[in-house]
């Protein structure tokens, strides 16, 4: 006799998960916090609790759940697909940004917004910035747009409009002319109805303080709200969530503070630690069956988080058995470290066969990889840099999705700049700021003032014979392909594009590396061909909202057989059967930065726990006595947390 779908997942519940796990899926209504330790299976309770909802009669397009990045989601949904095969629809499952495009997507028209809104990535945000400094006559050195740009996303991030700025807390030089910038640089993203990634939330949040009317739509739409990775979640990603289940309170969220390491992004370790304060009654349940690594690795990380202070009592535990000791090695110099960790890789691969896609080594800051690739190159042992320059920032994928950006707006101020001198057509950025001012005293979007004046026989402008021309070609490649849009496929838009615009010249100014982003700009290509076979309703919008919400440590592919190298924070969700944690010195590991500051030197040490968990059976630490570091050799101390983690789960290696 045949079982039904509902029948399937309850036995499934049963069979796949241990008794703290199956507590935390059959919790039905109110709040619940459950704290799951590294390799915990946090990602299966969460699929399963899904699939009990909807078994116990709750419809899934009343369930949401979110997480931090596309690849997380992705491989969320993948799960919840194959769980609940039987069934018939499935629930909303995005990151915190796509969230907020979704919502904003259909109810912007309350701030003002029209819902066909640009999103700027970084690059995008800079250049709109630089240009309100100018406007306003301030100095654009780089490092000061950088820290400009920084202070406006932790104004949104703090939920701060222009206005609620409070001065005392800027750096003296800023004090008076942040406020006139930060409200320009909104006026322009306005103008151009164009959003920066932090407005993605920042205006969703607005969006629910100013119109409650608006805000119970969602709160009935999703009654049941999931969050992973609670711990990583900042101040306007915690009110959102609060606002969504303040009707029913029906929050679950997974989490870990022993692993919250992204303070320097904004989140807050505070939001996990005080849920219970938050949410009075919420339900706490602890997993800390660990399924990844063996019993001395998962001892010794238990022994160095504990010295934290801020965190919850738990203590991971594995049926994998005892394992292999953890291997300390501290060289002479860092090149003899490298040499080390190289050495057992080409050991682990040669006589124990782990592909070498199983390994990973682990630095605290980038500039660390060189020294390691030196020797990989060596000895021809394949690897990849996980986080290293994303293919979607590289310049010519750049510059040709701002000409596709162009197709789809008339406002984008930001790719019109980009684009309108690819190839050189004599228009300088002093000319492009007075389009941009008579263009808004005109009250006409940038592209269709450019459409206007090439209609006049004399305008405002005074522009150059040149020039004029310039402008000209330049509306009629934005314009044919746009009438190339309506028809064509995704694959030759991008096509049409590369060739129309003779980007083809660009590429000839450099040389040495025309084959290689000629190359890179086929990949777009193919990409945008392989993006509409798996989206029968794409649209030219919709690949450009899908790459700029795109990150680098989504992009990366870890199929190829290859040793990984990346910092720490990069290897956050990953497992390995090996795993070096390289550079374990003071003023590395912990970092420089974190020193005589204790609530930065427990980050660090949670950085270190996450490290040590990545590894499934083999654990490397290893260090330096001396390094070139900041511009010479220096004597270099062993890390703190060696001391912290104790002898009997290590042994020694020497050369």
């Amino acid at each position: 006799m045949g079982y039904s779908a509902g029948e399937m997942v309850m036995m499934e519940i049963q069979e796949e998960l241990n008794q703290e796990q199956i507590e935390a899926v059959r919790h039905r209504e109110g709040p619940l916090l459950v704290l799951a330790g590294a390799g915990s299976g946090k990602t299966r309770v969460v699929t399963y609790r899904i699939a009990y909802l909807i078994e116990s009669g709750v419809p899934p397009s009343q369930i949401l759940a979110v997480t931090f990045t596309n690849k997380a989601a992705g491989e969320m949904q993948g799960r919840i697909e194959k769980t609940l095969s039987g069934f018939e629809g499935y629930p909303t499952i995005c990151t915190f940004h796509s969230l907020g495009v979704r919502i904003l997507r259909e109810s912007i028209s309350h701030l003002g917004y029209f819902s066909h809104f640009l999103i700027y990535d970084e690059d995008d945000s800079n250049k709109l910035l630089r240009g309100c400094i100018e406007s306003l006559g301030l100095k654009k050195e780089g490092s000061q747009v950088k820290v400009l740009r920084s202070l406006i996303s932790q104004a949104k991030n703090n939920l701060q409009d222009p206005s609620e700025i409070v001065l005392r807390d800027l750096p003296y030089p800023l004090q008076q002319s942040f406020p006139a910038l930060y409200t320009t640089y909104q006026e322009r993203l306005k103008e151009a109805n164009a959003l920066d990634f932090d407005d993605l939330l920042f205006l969703t949040v607005k969006l629910f303080k100013e119109h409650p009317e608006v805000l119970a739509t969602y709160q009935e739409r999703w009654p049941y709200l999931l969050i992973d990775e609670y711990q990583d979640t900042n101040h306007v990603q915690y009110l959102l969530a609060k606002m969504l289940v303040a009707k029913r309170g029906n929050i679950f969220v997974v989490g870990d503070p022993d692993q919250s390491i992204y303070s320097w992004r904004g989140a807050n370790i505070e939001n996990i630690l005080n849920f219970e304060r938050d949410y009075p009654g919420a339900k706490v349940i602890r997993l800390e069956q660990n399924y990844r690594s063996c019993e001395n690795i998962l001892e010794a990380a238990n022994a160095l988080i504990k010295t934290n202070q801020s965190r919850f009592e738990k203590n991971l535990w594995s049926a994998r058995g005892e394992g292999e000791k953890i291997t300390l090695f501290v060289g002479e110099t860092d090149r003899q470290e490298a040499g080390f960790v190289t050495q057992e890789i080409e050991r682990l691969h040669t006589f124990s066969q782990v592909p070498y896609k199983e390994m990973s080594i682990f630095y605290r800051t980038n500039f660390q990889s060189r020294v390691f690739e030196d020797f990989l190159l060596r000895k021809r042992i394949p690897y990849v840099i996980v986080g290293g320059i994303s293919f979607y920032q590289r310049r010519e994928i750049k510059d040709l999705l701002a000409f596709l950006r162009m197709v789809i707006s008339d406002q984008d101020a930001v790719s019109f700049e980009r684009t309108l001198n690819l190839p050189k057509r004599g228009i300088g950025l002093v000319t492009v700021e007075k389009i941009r001012t008579a263009a808004r005293e005109r009250g006409l979007s940038i592209f269709a003032f450019c459409q206007q004046i090439l209609k006049e026989e004399k305008s405002e402008l005074r522009l150059t014979k040149k020039q004029r021309e310039g402008l000209s070609e330049y509306v009629t490649l934005i314009e044919n392909l746009r009438k190339e849009a309506e028809t064509s496929p995704l694959d030759r838009v991008i096509r049409e594009a590369y060739q129309q615009s003779r980007y083809a010249e660009v590429l000839q100014e450099d040389k040495e590396t025309l084959e290689d982003r000629k190359a890179n700009i086929e990949e777009l290509i193919s990409k945008g061909h392989e993006w509409e076979i798996y989206h029968d309703t794409g649209s030219l919008a919709a690949f450009l909202e899908e790459l700029t919400l795109k990150s680098s440590i989504d992009e990366a592919s870890l199929s190829d057989d290859q040793v990984h190298l990346m910092t720490i924070h990069n290897g956050k969700g990953l497992e390995f059967h090996a795993a070096f944690l390289v550079g374990m010195e003071e003023d590395l590991f912990p970092h420089a930065n974190s020193r005589n500051n204790y609530d930065s030197l427990e980050e660090e040490r949670r950085l270190c726990y996450v490290g040590m968990t990545r590894a499934k059976d083999r654990l490397y630490l290893s260090a330096a006595e001396t390094r070139y570091l900041w511009g010479s050799q220096r004597m270099m101390r062993p890390s703190r947390f060696l001391r912290e983690i104790p002898r009997k789960y290590i042994t020694k290696r020497y050369v």
